[in-house]
């Protein structure tokens, strides 16, 4: 237990220790976020260059392992490529297309490296089955799972400090359910990464001095779809550790990043045009201000989080009268703001938004 809780604070320290010198390369280099717009309503330049800082830590965790076997080294690979990827596009700026496709390369990267989702077991709590997936369809799910997840985080990272909380409280139930289901490099490679949102928190929550831009939102996403995936078999347990029990703890952002989807689908516009429906610019429009918005969605996930312990624990009615809770209070602030459009005026309402 003590070498996981050392992985932990090492990567909370390595990250907390740099982010500060990523907020002095930023403006160097021109990972800087300009206020252009009424989107960004921060009113001064921001360095976006905090993914670098969150990386570092996480190298902690990999460090930690001792011994790599080829699925860790392609995770590395594929965590080091998607990091680049998003720095260039914090600096540059790359077209939406050009990004989709450099995700799908970093996530078929991992399916050579044997991370897969190659069937799907017991689902339901009735069972024992299991269903192969042919080659194909094991790829496509897996891609499919790998860049969802990516632009999850990439889509709810419009707070200070909003993706890397959410990121840092799943971190944890991903990490304890990987614990009493001994899957120990899951558990050290997830706390390397609890760490180091932990450690960027600092620098990150509001008001935040830094962003971690795309390149720490996707490394975030890419890390959390791909890490429970290390080791799986396919049999009954380790199947459900892979698909059931992330998506429980990421329910909150899978849901809205799907609602994004169906609400900009259904006004006709671009799925990847950035609009100000999303739950935390809802919550907002209550006047909670931008840090009980964040806390508030700290709360619910943190309740997921605990559903998807107990769904491992096969604790299944207390599981579903958290899940019940959690999603109450999200159509409670999905029914803010539908009639008109979150208010922008309030001071204390400074977001960010980078989908």
């Amino acid at each position: 237990m003590s070498k996981y809780i050392i992985t932990f604070f090492l990567a909370l320290i390595v990250t907390a220790v740099t982010t500060p010198l990523a907020i002095k390369i930023a403006p160097v280099i021109g990972a800087v976020d300009v206020p252009k717009d009424n989107r960004r309503m921060h009113k001064r330049p921001i360095p976006r260059f905090g993914g670098v800082a969150i990386y570092l830590g996480v190298l902690v965790g990999f460090f930690r392992l001792g011994d790599w076997n080829d699925q860790v080294l392609g995770l590395l690979v594929g965590s080091t490529l998607i990091l680049l990827l998003g720095v260039i596009d914090d600096i540059k700026g790359l077209r939406p297309r050009v990004k989709l496709a450099g995700q799908i390369a970093c996530a078929a990267i991992l399916y050579f490296f044997t991370i897969q989702i190659r069937g799907m077991a017991n689902v339901l709590p009735w069972g024992p089955w299991y269903i192969a997936f042919p080659k194909v369809i094991a790829f496509l799910v897996t891609v499919v799972w790998i860049v969802g997840i990516t632009n999850t985080i990439n889509l709810i990272d419009g707070l200070d400090g909003l993706a890397a909380g959410i990121t840092c409280i799943s971190c944890l139930s991903v990490a304890y359910t990987a614990l009493v289901t001994d899957r120990e490099v899951t558990c050290m490679l997830i706390l390397g990464l609890a760490g180091a949102t932990m450690g960027f928190l600092i620098w990150n929550f509001y008001p935040a001095k830094i962003f971690m831009g795309d390149a720490g939102s996707m490394l975030l996403g890419y890390l959390l779809a791909s890490v429970s995936l290390i080791g799986d078999k396919p049999t009954k347990s380790t199947t459900l550790f892979a698909t059931i029990i992330p998506i429980l703890i990421l329910a909150l952002p899978i849901f809205d990043t799907a609602f994004a989807i169906v609400r900009r689908m259904a006004n006709h516009k671009p799925i990847m045009q950035a609009d100000k429906g999303h739950l935390h610019h809802r919550i907002m429009a209550m006047g909670f201000g931008q840090r009980r918005t964040v806390l508030a969605l700290y709360s619910i996930s943190a309740i997921m989080g605990v559903a998807g312990i107990l769904w491992t624990l096969h604790v299944r009615l207390a599981c579903g009268v958290l899940a019940v809770i959690a999603g109450t209070l999200i159509f409670i602030f999905l029914g803010i703001g539908i009639v008109h459009e979150p208010e922008e005026k309030k001071e204390d309402l400074v977001y960010h938004e980078e989908d």
